[in-house]
């Protein structure tokens, strides 16, 4: 929790908190240093941030689209680019002639200040009791751990013989003496930023230290007996009240005055216990995350030992099956040594990626549950309410870090390569390891081979007739921790390894059919960020990106591979729905206002891949007959889905079902649906098959074949029914034909 509790300003704990309007805290003497005066009429910072970036390369960069829509290419770059926050500060003599603006550390987002100047900022009580209370506990800790060897804090540092602390640093948390805070601790360079105080008496110095000072006086009153909010404009009021509008405690006065009168406004009681249960429940949900990273770390330590394990253990028998063979396998041996090596290299780099990362977020989450809590605590309803609102957002948006994907490995530990040590002594040349692994796991191999041995081959194909001058660019590095994929879209970024004499002019980044075809360039332009849409789902793509300025195109970076999800994540799309059909619940509920059939498509489209989906039905009156199945994108949209030739589905009332596709019925079949069943849909397009399914059950036998082409998930419906889509399952196991 120490990182809730500090200072963005100094990086020591909160003195004095002030609460700025975008809900980040600072110390008041922070705020006065971080205060900058501005000339009349000139545009804050903030505006000048939100206004076009500097970096505007819209009329130079060039984005290709290939348009078939999961199989071919759309890319587009992030425009979230922050100008520095850079602000003039004037002369103290031209006062009278400036407005004083603050700009918050964290956000960047500037505030101008009125004539009451820094005293406009309510003061946050809650965080500056939390931080007394954090002081004192941890000031009675350190006092208990002194006091049972000897009067005062030691050095934490010294290798024997500890001597007596001489200060503690409040950012490492260390206590030092004199030597070891010379050697271990200077003030210069980044150390000279942190704030050495001297360490915290013992208990029995504490109580001589109180004893000679105090006597006998009392003892001080606990950091929670605090005299109740007072409302800054009528200082003789208590805040009794909570306008909703305006997100603040008011006063009675308030409410008389006028200028909350019109406003709904709630007692003030009320709204403290509602705010208290919504943190609550949201810290449920964050707190069961960070359980799930707790037993993910676990997982991920102890494969770091398997794959050390087992790369040994292959790595043994790859040379006893290579030093079996004749002399010709002793230029290959040596190569697949290489292969496997850098796999496990790889592996264990990911892994341990992951491990930090997961770490760094599980520590973030951990200390941010922890602050909560101690809000929670406190009694005070109108300094709770002051920041309850950001504590909330914050805590939601921490649950949504953890998404699906993001506690599960990103490879295994097992090394499934098999070397075939029966081939003929004329294929020993073009001996490889056979690859029989996952397709999560198979592109490392691929990636490797790009980037291992045969690196002047490679270099050579993917660069073909590029000289390396001393002018040309050198090749982007690929940032892999910045790249990533989400369903069929992946994200790369890039970075410049070496600056050249002239600047850069753009990047071209290319892209693979996801066959290990030939490269197709998916995007020219100057930023280092590029999203690329519309690829195959369960599917490999090399990627590599080249820089070029006025003297030519540099070399290409290394090929990394990105693997798209096996799985499809969707909603049902709003822009190519009829009119009379009506979305909810995030786009994947459906419902209609006509008696009349309507079409409503998915977001996602299918050229190749296993895939499995399922509407639930949520209300079904009168005995509808709803359809589902899939259609191309121009299928009509204002009559049952399979009437035309641009639709295969297949309809169900309460009783029985037909298959149709161009307004021909066929395979009746009993057993309908109600309220509460499920309708799945199975589009294989490696068998280029359409199956149904009901409750869980195959519901008659292969509906459609021969399908091929880019297909759309769709439905039809009528006032009389309601559905949810579901999304992201698993295949079912067996198909009857």
């Amino acid at each position: 929790m120490d990182e809730e509790l500090k200072c963005p300003v100094c990086g020591s704990l909160f003195k004095d908190p002030v609460l700025l309007p975008c809900s980040h805290n600072v110390c008041l003497a922070c705020a006065r240093n971080i205060t900058v005066q501005t000339p009349e009429g000139e545009t804050p910072v903030q505006s000048r941030a939100s206004g076009s970036s500097d970096y505007d390369y819209l009329d130079m960069d060039k984005m290709s689209l290939y348009s078939e829509t999961d199989s071919g290419y759309g890319s587009y770059t992030p425009c979230q680019l922050k100008s520095p926050n850079g602000v003039r500060v004037f002369p103290p003599a031209l006062h009278q002639h400036r407005h004083c603006s603050l700009t918050c550390p964290l956000c960047h987002r500037s505030v101008s200040l009125d004539e009451r100047g820094l005293r406009g900022f309510p003061r946050n009580r809650l965080l500056e009791a939390i931080v007394a209370r954090y002081q004192q506990n941890r000031a009675a800790a350190a006092a208990a751990a002194s006091s049972s060897s000897s009067a005062a804090v030691k050095c934490q540092l010294c290798d024997r013989n500890p001597v007596d602390a001489a200060v503690m640093c409040e950012q490492c948390d260390v206590y030092y003496c004199t030597a070891c805070q010379q050697r271990c601790h200077p003030s210069r360079g980044p150390l000279a930023k942190h704030r050495l105080v001297p360490p915290p008496l013992s208990q029995a110095a504490a109580r001589a230290a109180s004893g000679g000072a105090g006597g006998g006086g009392g003892q001080q009153p606990p950091a929670t007996a605090r005299k109740p909010a007072t409302c800054a404009d009528h200082e003789a009021e208590n805040f009794s009240m909570y306008c909703i509008s305006c997100k603040a405690p008011v006063c009675m006065k308030c409410l008389e005055d006028g200028k909350h009168a019109k406003h709904d406004v709630k007692p003030l009681a009320v709204m403290w216990k509602q705010h208290k249960c919504q943190l609550s429940q949201a810290l449920n949900g964050v707190s069961d995350k960070a359980k799930d990273a707790k037993e993910f770390l676990v997982q991920l330590r102890n494969m770091l030992q398997q794959i050390q394990e087992n790369g040994v253990e292959f790595e043994a028998c790859l040379v006893a099956q290579c030093d079996s063979l004749i002399e010709a396998l002793t230029r290959q041996k040596a190569k697949l040594l290489t292969k496997v090596t850098k796999e496990k290299e790889y592996k264990l780099k990911v892994v341990r990626d992951q491990i930090t990362h997961c770490t760094m977020k599980l520590r973030q989450t951990t200390g941010m549950m922890e602050y909560c809590l101690e809000v929670i605590k406190e009694n005070d309803p109108s300094g709770f309410l002051q920041i309850s609102d950001a504590l909330i957002k914050r805590v939601t948006s921490s649950q949504d870090q953890w998404v699906k994907g993001a506690l599960e490995p990103k490879v295994g530990p097992e090394f499934d390569l098999t070397l075939n040590t029966d081939s003929l002594l004329q294929t020993i040349l073009q001996l490889d390891f056979t690859q029989s692994k996952d397709v999560q796991e198979t592109p490392l191999l691929k990636q490797m081979q790009a980037a291992g041995g045969e690196a002047e081959v490679e270099a050579e194909r993917e660069s073909p007739g590029v000289e390396l001058g001393p002018s040309v660019p050198a090749a982007p590095f690929l940032q892999l921790e910045k790249c990533c994929t989400r369903n069929n879209s992946a994200t790369l970024a890039w970075r410049v390894t070496a600056p050249t004499s002239s600047p850069i002019e753009g990047y071209i980044l290319e892209l693979d059919d996801g066959n290990g075809g030939q490269y197709r360039e998916v995007y020219v332009g100057k930023e280092t960020v590029c999203t690329v849409d519309g690829l195959h789902f369960n599917s490999s793509y090399n990627a590599r990106v080249k820089a070029y300025n006025s003297h030519g195109v540099g070399p290409y970076s290394k090929t990394i591979v990105l693997q798209t999800s096996d799985v499809a994540w969707f909603t049902f799309d709003p822009s190519s729905a009829h009119r009379d059909i009506v979305l909810s619940n995030e786009n994947q509920t459906v419902s209609c206002n006509s008696y009349d059939d309507r079409v409503v498509l998915g977001t996602a489209a299918f050229s190749k891949g296993v895939h499995y989906w399922e509407v639930c039905v949520d209300r079904y009156d009168n005995h509808p007959d709803p359809a589902f199945g899939v259609a191309r994108i121009n299928t009509m949209k204002d009559m049952m889905l399979g009437k035309d030739d641009k639709a295969w589905a297949m309809y169900v009332d309460n009783n029985r079902s037909w298959f149709m596709h161009n307004n021909s019925h066929t395979n009746r079949a009993e057993g309908g649906i109600s309220k509460g069943s499920t309708v799945g849909v199975l589009l294989d397009l490696n068998k280029h098959t359409l199956t149904f399914y009901i409750n869980k059950e195959q519901h008659g036998p292969t509906a459609f074949e021969n399908l091929d082409g880019v297909y759309m998930p769709a439905v039809s419906l009528n006032r009389n029914v309601q559905v949810t889509l579901l999304t992201g399952l698993a295949v079912p196991k067996t198909v009857k034909q």
